[in-house]
């Protein structure tokens, strides 16, 4: 699929010879519903385009968060290129199966918003609750901080990386039950922890070799 998706913006690709021609709409959306199926670039690039906005402005309403609501589009149209040969013209129109999917990558994005949130909650909760019964309050903050610190170094990480990490660490999943939750291969959740936790401990090395020192 066309890289620059994944970074901000579709490569836009000729589409007279694909999608466009003496047609009206209807026949116009039709053709990128078949090419999108058939695995043709520049018709995803065109659903993008055209459906994007629709997209965005669905998630926006329920997320209100223009940022996070791109983010969606973006995995929305992911996930329909990947998933492209389980759609069938015959069971509705594209736009309602990318609808369709969006609702599902908004639920996600609650979830994982959610999750944040009472991890947020936790860590307050455990410096209030570990500065009172601990003799050395300040060794309790210290460890509440690491906790903190790791928490805001995940949120750096791309997200499928962070993802697969926060279900493994917060929602004590194991790989396997990962990859059942995602529908990734075993293999490809395996190997996201691994790149996300090398990622993670080269950015914390370089936190701490760039923290200034006393003295």
């Amino acid at each position: 699929m066309s890289t620059r998706m994944m970074t901000g913006g579709l490569h836009r690709a000729p589409l007279d010879d694909a999608t466009e021609g003496r047609d009206g709409d209807d026949d116009r959306d039709d053709r990128i519903a078949r090419g999108l199926a058939q695995g043709d670039e520049r018709c995803l690039d065109a659903a993008y385009r055209r459906w994007g906005p629709l997209v965005h402005t669905l998630a926006a309403r329920t997320l209100g968060d223009p940022r996070e609501a791109e983010d969606v589009t973006q995995q929305v149209f992911v996930a329909a290129w990947r998933g492209r040969a389980t759609y069938r013209s015959e069971r509705g129109s594209l736009p309602a199966w990318l609808t369709g999917i969006t609702c599902r990558k908004v639920a996600d994005a609650l979830t994982a918003r959610t999750r944040r949130t009472e991890l947020a909650s936790a860590l307050r909760s455990g410096l209030e609750h570990e500065g009172a019964t601990i003799g050395e309050p300040e060794r309790a903050l210290d460890r509440i901080l690491d906790r903190i610190v790791v928490t805001e170094e995940l949120a750096r990480l791309p997200r499928v990386q962070r993802d697969v990490l926060e279900l493994a660490y917060f929602g004590d999943l194991t790989q396997t039950q990962i990859a059942d939750h995602t529908g990734m291969p075993l293999g490809t959740v395996k190997s996201h922890a691994r790149r996300g936790l090398q990622r993670l401990r080269h950015n914390l090395d370089h936190d701490a070799a760039m923290a200034p020192t006393g003295g």
